[in-house]
C-alpha cells in the first residue's frame, strides 16, 4: 500500500520507499531459516556434534593421527549395513565396526614391522570394500549417499537425542581424563612413568574417535566427518601453540562454521555438510595465508634490522 500510494502521488517509487522495501525483505529473509522445524533441528545437531569433534581434532592433529579418523570413518560402513540387516540400531553396528578397525590396526602394528599409516590404509580400505559388497548384496532401502555425506535436514528427534548423548559422553571423558590424554599425546614415556596406561589410551582415543564419528553420521556422514576431525585443530594450530587456547579456537571455528554452513546452504540450495566443510577449508586458507604473510614480514624486519646494525659504525665515522 505504501508503495502504491507513493507511486500514485509522485508517478513512481521513491528512494525512501525502495530502501524500506529492501530492508523489510532482508530482515524477513534473514530469519526465514529459523521458521522451519527441520532447519532448527539441523542447527541443533551440527552444534552438538561440532564441539566434541573440535576438541578431539586438537588431540589427533598433535598426535599425527589424522589418518586414523579417516580409517575409522570408512570402516563403519560394514557395521551399519549389518546392523540394518539384523534390525538393531545403526549406531551399535557403526561403533562395533569402528572398534574392530581400531583393534585390528593395533594388533597388526604390535605383531609386524609395518608403519601404522600403512596398516590403517590396508584395514580401512578393506573394511570399506566389505561394506560396499554387503550394501549391494542386501536388499536395503538405505541411501548410500546419506551414509557417506549425511542427511542433516532429514534428521529425526530420536537421532538428535542419540547424537546428544554420545557427544555428552565424549565431552565428559575429555573433561575428566583430559590431562591423562594430553600427557599421552605429548610425552608417552612420561605418562608411562607416572602410572598412566599408554596402551589403554592408545585404544581409548580410537574408541572416542569411533563414538564421535558414529554421532556425526546423521549430520555430516562418514566422508565429511573426517574434515571435522582435522580442520578445526589444524586451523587452531596455525593461530597458537598453547593447547588450552588451541581447544578454544578449534571449538569456535567448528561451531561457527557448522552454524553458518547450514544457514548458507538454505539460500544456496547446497548440501549442508559440504557447505560446512567448505567454510572450514576457507577459514584454514585465510589463516594459513595470514600466517605466511606475517612470517615473511617478520623475516624482512629482521633482515632490515640486521642491515641497519651493520651500517651503524660506518655511518658514525666522519
Amino acid at each position: 500500500m505504501l508503495l502504491e500510494n507513493s507511486a500514485d502521488k509522485h508517478g513512481g517509487i521513491s528512494v525512501f520507499d525502495l530502501n524500506l522495501l529492501l530492508s523489510s525483505i532482508t530482515i524477513d529473509s534473514l530469519i526465514q531459516p529459523f521458521s522451519f522445524d527441520f532447519m532448527l533441528q539441523a542447527f541443533a545437531v551440527v552444534l552438538v556434534i561440532s564441539l566434541p569433534m573440535a576438541l578431539l581434532s586438537c588431540y589427533i592433529v598433535l598426535k599425527g593421527w589424522s589418518l586414523m579418523g579417516d580409517a575409522i570413518a570408512h570402516a563403519v560402513l560394514p557395521g551399519i549395513v549389518l546392523a540394518y540387516m539384523l534390525a538393531i540400531p545403526l549406531s551399535i553396528g557403526a561403533f562395533a565396526a569402528g572398534l574392530c578397525c581400531a583393534m585390528t590396526t593395533g594388533f597388526i602394528k604390535e605383531n609386524s614391522r609395518l608403519r601404522e599409516d600403512t596398516i590403517m590404509g590396508i584395514v580401512f580400505s578393506g573394511m570399506f570394500a566389505i561394506g560396499i559388497i554387503l550394501f549391494h548384496q542386501s536388499n536395503t532401502d538405505l541411501h548410500l549417499t546419506h551414509l557417506l555425506l549425511g542427511d542433516v535436514l532429514g534428521i529425526k528427534t530420536e537421532d538428535l537425542i542419540e547424537t546428544g548423548l554420545l557427544s555428552i559422553f565424549v565431552l565428559a571423558i575429555l573433561l575428566v581424563r583430559g590431562r591423562d590424554l594430553m600427557l599421552f599425546i605429548f610425552d608417552p614415556q612420561q605418562a608411562q612413568v607416572t602410572g598412566i596406561s599408554v596402551k589403554f589410551w592408545h585404544y581409548g582415543i580410537q574408541i572416542l574417535l569411533a563414538l564421535t564419528i558414529v554421532a556425526a553420521l546423521q549430520a555430516v556422514g562418514m566422508i565429511l566427518s573426517v574434515a571435522l576431525l582435522i580442520i578445526p585443530g589444524a586451523c587452531a594450530l596455525l593461530v597458537t601453540k598453547q593447547f588450552s587456547k588451541m581447544k578454544i579456537i578449534a571449538s569456535a571455528i567448528a561451531m561457527s562454521c557448522s552454524f553458518f554452513g547450514v544457514y548458507l546452504s538454505f539460500y544456496l540450495d547446497s548440501a549442508p555438510a559440504a557447505t560446512i566443510v567448505l567454510l572450514m577449508a576457507a577459514v584454514f586458507c585465510v589463516l594459513f595465508s595470514f600466517k605466511l604473510y606475517a612470517e615473511r614480514q617478520l623475516v624482512r624486519r629482521k633482515i632490515k634490522k640486521k642491515h641497519s646494525v651493520e651500517e651503524l659504525p660506518y655511518a658514525s665515522n666522519p
